[in-house]
């Protein structure tokens, strides 16, 4: 008998998934659970097989999408098998067939061997020839975007096939996602949370030009990147408004303030009030940070007084080596220390790893 529960997300399967179900089955995975995602009164007696063979079948009434699906799942997971101490964790396996079964059985010794606080990856070669561009150069994309924004190298972003130890399926709940998003919400909220992501190479199948596929290219990616890109959107309309309102502030101050004594009076009632309000933003908003709010705030002011040193150097040293405007170093240094300050927020200001 396998460790790991086996979670099916499905919807309008192939008859197919009969035979493949018995197939893991035949291979030790006894404890099953299939999620009926609102599909078709003609795909009845696909699971009304699946039911009778043991599986747990949850059923939708509609069609709410994968991550719902996952996360209905999960709650099964945990509310029926969560207590037995011979189980270890769930995979999660996509209904297409896209998933060979010695795959699974791998990542199911993986997970036994290698311990709790992982999230385990299936990942697959996205480099083949038989892969179609649309999803090479989909996943090429988002995972270069992943890397950029949360500082870790993913090769497979979207891969269906999952390994969580028991210990961290409740942290996937309550994520937001609803469709494929979900799966991304799920590798964000593991790097938050400081849980490993270990990959596995898989086999890379795909039936027909993934024809089989519920994923909607054009609204799907868009949801996606609105996940993945929506904590650094939050962290550009923050600084934004907080210079906006650095410069009403100052030019309010400067009506009645005269003189060069009431410029530099002026310039730092603005910048106070500016950056207190961007740093409850950036806690509260962009960052959600747990943290004490006073530990937060000393690294916060320290990061402002390192990023204005290393824009002034960054301009005097670009104005001396090269001899161009200093408007245009100070854009660019500027705008360096935009993306850096975002990273360095992210981790040591209002994230876990700065935690005292």
């Amino acid at each position: 008998m396998r460790h790991s529960v086996i979670l099916i997300p499905s919807l309008s399967p192939d008859p197919q998934l009969v035979s493949y179900v018995a197939e893991l089955m035949g291979q030790g995975f006894s404890r099953m659970i299939v999620v009926n995602d609102g599909s078709g009164k003609e795909c009845d007696p696909i699971y009304a097989q699946l039911l009778a063979m043991g599986c747990v079948v949850l059923q939708h009434a509609a069609n709410y999408g994968k991550g719902r699906a996952l996360k209905n799942g999960f709650n099964e997971f945990l509310n029926r098998f969560g207590t037995e101490e011979s189980v270890r964790g769930v995979i999660t396996v996509d209904s297409d067939g896209q998933h060979l079964v010695r795959d699974v059985i791998r990542m199911d010794e993986r997970m036994a061997d290698a311990g709790e606080n992982r999230l385990f990856l299936g990942v697959r070669n996205f480099d083949g020839a038989k892969v179609p561009f649309k999803s090479k150069f989909g996943n090429k994309v988002t995972c270069f975007f992943f890397r950029l924004l949360y500082g870790t190298k993913i090769s497979d972003t979207q891969t269906g096939l999952r390994g969580i130890p028991k210990n961290c399926v409740s942290r996937f709940l309550t994520l937001k996602g609803e469709r494929f998003e979900y799966e991304t919400s799920m590798l964000i909220a593991a790097v938050k949370n400081r849980i490993a992501l270990e990959e596995m190479t898989i086999e890379t199948v795909y039936l027909e030009e993934n024809k089989g596929t519920h994923f909607r290219p054009l609204q799907d990616s868009l949801i996606i990147y609105g996940i993945l890109l929506g904590g650094f959107l939050k962290y550009t309309l923050s600084s934004l408004s907080a210079s906006l309102l650095d410069i009403a502030l100052f030019s309010l101050l400067s009506v009645w303030m005269t003189g060069t004594e009431g410029i530099w009076i002026a310039t730092a009632l603005a910048r106070l009030v500016s950056s207190m309000y961007n740093y409850a933003v950036n806690r509260k908003v962009v960052f959600a940070s747990r943290k004490n709010p006073g530990s937060c705030l000393w690294r916060y002011y320290l990061l402002c007084a390192a990023q204005a040193a290393c824009s002034a150097a960054l301009v005097s040293g670009a104005v001396g080596w090269f001899d161009v405007p200093k408007t245009w170093c100070k854009v660019a240094a500027d705008t360096l220390l935009f993306f850096v300050s975002y990273q360095i927020q992210r981790r040591f200001v209002f994230g876990e790893k700065g935690e005292s």
